[in-house]
Formats: structure tokens, sequence, C-alpha cells
């Protein structure tokens, strides 16, 4: 069923998040390293495991692939907030440095951009030329 899919995830986020706290109090810091990842991480490994041994029903393993498909959205879209909030509270340095990283990318893009061969307006006119080309070389 679809639920143990649900089940399955919520266990390895548990799990997920231990490991991270345990990981950050081992390396000195008050906060989780790397939870989230590692949760994704065990869910992979325990859907490839639980494939090996055909003990997860297709219903089931929709449930998994389901959430396996919106944990990461969701969980990119809360970190993107924390992030936000924390560089407004560190003061203008941190402002300013993101607002230097969006300005460089989008110059670096840019860049890219006016690199590329220019392609013909006018697609029609570029297939003539082509049949043209074949006309004369028949």
């Amino acid at each position: 069923m679809i639920i143990y899919g649900t089940a399955l995830l919520a266990l390895c986020h548990l799990l997920g998040i231990f490991l991270g706290d345990l990981l950050g109090q081992l390396m000195g810091v008050k906060t989780n390293v790397g939870g989230v990842g590692i949760a994704m991480l065990l869910l992979i490994c325990a859907r490839l495991y639980m494939q090996r041994r055909a003990w997860l029903p297709p219903m089931t393993e929709r449930g998994v692939e389901y959430w396996g498909a919106m944990y990461i959205p969701v969980v990119v879209a809360m970190a993107a907030q924390q992030d936000v909030v924390a560089a407004l509270r560190g003061g203008p340095v941190a402002v300013l440095a993101a607002i230097g990283s969006v300005l460089v990318c989008g110059a670096v893009i840019s860049l890219i951009n006016r690199m590329e061969n220019p392609r013909m307006e006018n697609p029609a006119a570029e297939a003539d030329s082509m049949l043209s080309k074949e006309h004369r070389h028949a």
C-alpha cells in the first residue's frame, strides 16, 4: 500500500535527523549536519534493498517514488528560506554577498548566451537555402 511508502520515508527522515544531530555533536557544532541528505540516502538504499529482495509491492513503491520526488523540492525550499532569513540577520555583508553572487551569475549567463552561434531569424529561409545548395550539387 502507498501508506507503507510514506512510513518508510518517515522512518528514514527520523533516522536521518537523528544521525545529522549526532554528526553535528561529534563535529562540535550545535546544529543538524546533513540530516536531510542522510535521510534521502537512507530512503534510496532502503528502496533498492527492498526491491532486490522483492519486499516492495508495486503500490508501496509508488508511495516511495511519490514522496521521494516531493521530498527534495520541499526541503530545498525550506533551506532556502532559512538561508535568506539568516542572511538578513547576518548584516549587510551577507546581503551584499548574495546580491553580488546573483549579479555575477547573471553576467556569466549573458556571456554564455552571447558566445552561442546566432540562428537565422527565418527558419523557412534557412531550409530554402539548404535545398538550393543540394540542387546545385546534384
